[in-house]
């Protein structure tokens, strides 16, 4: 990161608000510049602070006091639902300091699902060119913790860190997207769509802009209109049909269905911006060890082969996951309800197409009751824990098939994060399996 951002942030009051993560990382970054500056930490839960030169804030009215402050560095997590932001104090947040201060080139890359899997396709094929790059953000390195001398930055994006951000990637691939975090945004997925936008939305004309044309909701606006940058399109209907992604699919076990070859259609679209030869794309997919809690091999256990998908959050993706293995015996699903439209699931599943249905709290519930009264012909349980939707996954599936978790919702109703709930499935099994 350069100093201009340093220069910039010396002589403003300042809140760091969030301690989770990226709130470390915000002060670290501030204190190896400016070790004696006085800051404030805001944050709902207690706070453990040793350094003499930070306030901190917490509980309740955490947020009170936003605007007693020139600048608010903001978590991502944090919603901003009917908070009154005064005119002189600026809401900004790592991504948004790191696009307008870094000096270097960044490629972001955001959408509800695929983002962390594109990243890293794009990650590997430019570090298999000899490309200086790192792989940061979202996936679970904060920006300001970028390495020293990067001269690539891969960011994977989210739309929370894209909310407050007024600046753009200079090359922004968008993946997809799909109804999300609706919970977060005042306008709901218009709101979400907003932030997630802002990945182009101020892109010069030396900028490009890769997405799927083929992607069209009525809530979603023309996307060839947000950006000045050089549009660069990947149709699904090619990539899924293109005969070095589908080659290059080949390579791997890692990249499974047809989404997988979107997501490599648009890795390849970047890495050929960057001059990087097929040979080192190549190179890059038979090296790449997949990710974890995407689709994840979890292990085979009493001729039973688990499969740990806990990043599906939404319907999309436990759909396009039951096409991909096509012999799923056994669906485990559910999780915090944040008023998602499940009907496409719903219609999915109430022929009976997987036998097995397992719902956990809350979604799971309410889609379990709604599949009883669908006349739905599948075995269905209403599990109350991990353990008790692994046990009926044990008793029921039958030995050469597959029992998918696949949560289509978020976690934080039980778990910190689907990175938990995930890890916690994987527990079960195995326990379970090894009994």
């Amino acid at each position: 990161m350069s100093l201009p951002v340093i220069d910039y942030l010396a002589d403003k009051r300042i809140m760091i608000l969030g301690y989770g993560r990226e709130g470390r990382s915000t002060l670290a970054f501030i204190r190896r510049f400016l070790p004696d500056k006085e800051l404030t930490v805001a944050d709902y839960a207690r706070i453990e602070m040793a350094d003499p030169f930070v306030m901190t804030v917490c509980g309740e009215s955490y947020l009170s006091g936003i605007n007693n402050y020139d600048i608010v560095i903001k978590s991502p997590g944090i919603p901003f639902i009917g908070i009154s932001v005064g005119e002189k104090t600026e809401i900004t947040c790592q991504l948004d300091l790191f696009l307008r201060f870094f000096g270097q080139t960044v490629i972001g890359v955001t959408g509800t699902k695929g983002k962390t899997t594109t990243s890293t396709l794009i990650y590997e094929m430019l570090k298999s060119k000899g490309l200086n790059c790192a792989l940061i953000g979202n996936i679970g390195v904060p920006v300001f913790d970028v390495p020293e001398n990067t001269k690539i930055a891969v960011v994977e994006m989210s739309s929370h860190q894209l909310e407050f951000t007024r600046a753009s990637a200079h090359i922004a691939v968008l993946v997809n997207i799909y109804e999300e975090h609706l919970d977060h945004y005042k306008d709901g997925f218009k709101g979400y769509v907003n932030a997630k936008l802002n990945i182009a939305r101020f892109q010069t004309q030396e900028d490009y802009f890769i997405y799927n044309p083929e992607q069209r909701d009525e809530k979603i606006t023309d996307l060839k209109k947000i950006t000045k940058g050089r549009i660069i399109e990947v149709p699904f209907s090619k990539a899924v049909s293109d005969c070095f992604i589908i080659h290059l699919q080949s390579l791997t076990p890692h990249l499974l269905g047809e989404h997988s070859r979107q997501n490599l259609g648009y890795a390849v679209a970047v890495a050929r911006i960057f001059g990087v030869s097929d040979d080192c794309m190549e190179k890059a997919i038979r090296s790449f060890k997949g990710i974890e809690h995407r689709l994840e091999f979890a292990g085979k256990y009493r001729g039973i082969e688990f499969y740990n998908d806990s990043i599906a959050t939404i319907p999309t993706a436990v759909i396009n996951a039951v096409k991909t293995l096509k012999n799923v015996d056994t669906l485990i699903f559910g999780g915090l309800d944040r008023g998602i439209d499940y009907s496409l699931l719903l219609d999915f599943l109430s022929d009976g197409k997987v036998p097995n249905l397992a719902g956990l709290p809350e979604t799971g519930h309410k889609i379990i009751d709604a599949l009883k009264k669908n006349g739905c012909q599948s075995r269905l349980l209403k599990a109350e824990n991990m353990e008790q939707a692994v046990s009926f996954a044990y008793k029921n599936t039958r030995r050469g098939r597959v029992c998918l978790f696949s949560p289509a919702a978020a976690s934080y109703n039980k778990y910190k994060n689907f990175e938990e709930k995930g890890k916690h499935f994987k527990e079960c099994i195995k326990i379970q399996g090894e009994q």
